[in-house]
């Protein structure tokens, strides 16, 4: 008789305890993508006794939602779970390398963004005279001056900005890559921080829910609020914030590896980065204050970027 180890979740549930250096979302994620669609189908099957056949129909149910992505993760975090049973001594084969070529392929979506100076001053305008809610209004103009992922600004709190309110330090558990991430405040920055204060107190999020000021803003608040400023999903979103900045800090001959530091794009030497996460911080805080001078100048109608090209150094 099998013992309970050999069940699927288990051996699921000892891989995912194996990940040590997973960062709380990327075992968030996982977790609920089990629970979600294997688990309730396969989790209490003996992990030999799954064959690609029975694989594929659970694969389809998340693909028939037109979840491309979330399927191809699935199979992905499955083929993992397989090849872990086979090291351990419980598993045989990995049932879905029977898979390969099967499922719909998820076609790489670009986040819609504005990166012309003119489309960005109209943005910036929209921003200023947005009648919504308050928080609501300052995500957005955080969103612009800082350039982070939209789940990054959601999860921002307070006791994460440094003693002298010039730096906001992100912990490794929050961030996609799980390093360490600094994002230098600039005058605009602090500004923002100043006007929802009060609102939110010095405790929690800085990002408060129109729900309360404990509580984050949600996820499509700020593509809501995009939308009710009639920009469509194939103009602009939340997460184009970091494309408008990326490409326009490039035109203007900013350093690349200054950019990319700021975005967070980790290197291929992950445990490298974690060490590094602070690299080029002078040259990054320069850039970030010239870049949020940005918006202040497009948005009462300059047609020149008015970057200090001192900064620009490559």
């Amino acid at each position: 008789m099998l013992s309970a180890d050999d069940g699927f979740e288990a051996i699921a549930r000892e891989w995912m305890r194996t990940k040590a250096k997973w960062s709380p979302a990327t075992r968030d994620k996982a977790i609920w993508l089990f629970e979600t669609y294997a688990l309730p189908w396969i989790g209490k099957r003996p992990i030999r006794s799954l064959t690609p056949p029975e694989m594929l129909v659970l694969l389809r149910r998340p693909e028939s939602l037109g979840k491309l992505e979330t399927a191809q993760r699935l199979k992905q975090r499955c083929g993992q779970v397989f090849r872990y049973a086979i090291g351990t001594g419980r598993g045989d084969r990995d049932p879905t390398a029977d898979l390969r070529g099967v499922l719909t392929t998820a076609h790489v979506r670009h986040h819609a963004s504005l990166t012309r100076t003119e489309a960005v001053g109209e943005l910036m305008r929209a921003i200023d005279s947005f009648t919504g809610h308050i928080s609501t209004r300052c995500a957005l103009l955080l969103s612009a001056l800082t350039f982070v992922r939209p789940g990054e600004l959601r999860s921002w709190e307070w006791n994460e900005i440094n003693v002298d309110g010039d730096e906001w330090r992100i912990p490794p558990g929050k961030m996609k890559m799980g390093t360490p991430y600094i994002v230098p405040l600039s005058r605009q920055a602090r500004a923002v921080l100043d006007e929802i204060r009060p609102v939110t107190g010095e405790a929690g999020t800085c990002s408060p829910s129109l729900r309360g000021p404990s509580r984050p803003v949600s996820e499509n608040t700020i593509n809501a609020a995009l939308r009710r400023m009639s920009y469509v999903t194939n103009q602009m979103t939340a997460h184009g914030f970091r494309s408008m900045a990326s490409t326009l800090l490039k035109e203007e001959g900013f350093n690349g590896d200054w950019i990319e530091r700021q975005l967070a794009h980790c290197e291929k030497d992950c445990v490298r980065a974690a060490y590094n996460y602070a690299r080029y911080l002078p040259e990054r805080r320069k850039m970030m204050q010239a870049w949020a001078d940005l918006p202040d100048s497009l948005r009462l109608g300059a047609t020149v970027i008015p970057f200090h090209r001192g900064a620009v150094q490559k």
